[in-house]
């Protein structure tokens, strides 16, 4: 083969390759908790068939033989790891007046992820929204509660469709023990189904709801944006080992320990299948600095879940500015 000719086909492999790389990102998502930890993850995978090319046989398998590759990069990452979870994985809801500012380490919650790393650009809208519910914070934090192998099994049978003969292949075990594992696994999560309503896919009316909350936010008018709440909605805020339930309460923190986001601005973006936006607050220096990001859930037409993801280091994987002017 001549050097022209090999190159070519090396490009052509690190194409095959890279044409994966959304739907990997979106099961190691799924099966790690961190969007970090993912492309962590994927990254290894590329490299690891980057260098396996070489012995790789049957053009056609290409999928199946780097998930074969990344969900052992998945299970080595997770042995000893802790499980990361929601506040309401961790507790019950708090009254704010208890709000003391206690954080815990950021490997310990789960993290959101950008739509545009982990969904497909095209498709199915049926399959599209099936792929967002299978991204909601919900449900990826109840994977997490599942032992590393039947979390792999159920990803790879109940989200990606794959045969029992296949995932048995790609485990290195039988099909009585894949039928086994998912049995198991179905129990845990129907077990730990959340309480709260199951975000809807965004329509009309929503972006609507959304285009409201956003004004009633950046004028900081609380009275406004509580009356948007579902009675049950919750907010989130890690790192901090804190949650709250319902509008009340919600109302209170804005106006009390919340009180410093006045004056910020809402950048949209799409998270989780969900609405999204980078917050931004005043800062003393001048312009507006990153505070976190807010992934905002709606059911029913009023929104259920306001989940503060506080930190700067998620804003570049979302693409966001790194400060406001």
């Amino acid at each position: 083969m001549t050097t022209g000719s090999a190159a070519g086909s090396s490009q052509v492999l690190a194409q095959d390759l890279e044409q994966h790389r959304r739907e990997l990102t979106g099961y190691c998502y799924r099966m790690l908790g961190s969007v970090f930890d993912a492309e962590d993850a994927v990254q290894e995978t590329m490299v690891r068939g980057w260098r396996g090319l070489d012995g790789f046989e049957g053009r056609s398998a290409m999928r199946s033989w780097l998930y074969r590759i990344a969900t052992n990069v998945c299970l080595d990452m997770l042995r000893g790891s802790q499980r990361r979870a929601r506040p309401m994985d961790m507790g019950l809801s708090r009254a704010t007046d208890s709000f003391a500012g206690a954080t815990l380490p950021e490997h310990l919650w789960l993290e959101p992820v950008p739509d545009t790393r982990v969904l497909p650009e095209h498709g199915d809208p049926a399959e599209l929204a099936a792929a967002k519910e299978s991204v909601r914070l919900a449900f990826v934090a109840a994977l997490q509660f599942l032992p590393a192998r039947q979390r792999a099994v159920l990803i790879l049978r109940e989200v990606l469709r794959w045969q029992a003969a296949e995932v048995a292949e790609l485990l290195d075990t039988s099909v009585a023990s894949v039928n086994s594992a998912l049995q198991r696994a179905r129990a845990t999560m129907s077990a730990r189904e959340p309480e709260e309503p199951l975000p809807e896919v965004v329509s009309g009316d929503q972006r609507e709801l959304l285009a409201r909350y956003v004004d009633a936010f950046e004028r900081y008018d609380i009275t406004s944006l509580v009356s948007l709440l579902h009675e049950d909605a919750v907010m989130t805020m890690p790192p901090f080992d804190f949650w709250l339930r319902g509008p009340a309460e919600m109302g209170k923190f804005f106006v009390g320990p919340g009180g410093q986001c006045r004056g910020s601005r809402l950048v949209a973006t799409e998270a989780n299948g969900c609405a999204a936006f980078g917050q931004y607050k005043p800062d003393p220096g001048g312009g507006r600095a990153p505070w976190g990001i807010q992934v905002i859930e709606i059911s029913g037409g009023r929104i259920t879940g306001h989940h503060n993801f506080i930190g700067t280091r998620l804003f570049e994987a979302f693409g966001l500015p790194p400060r406001l002017p």
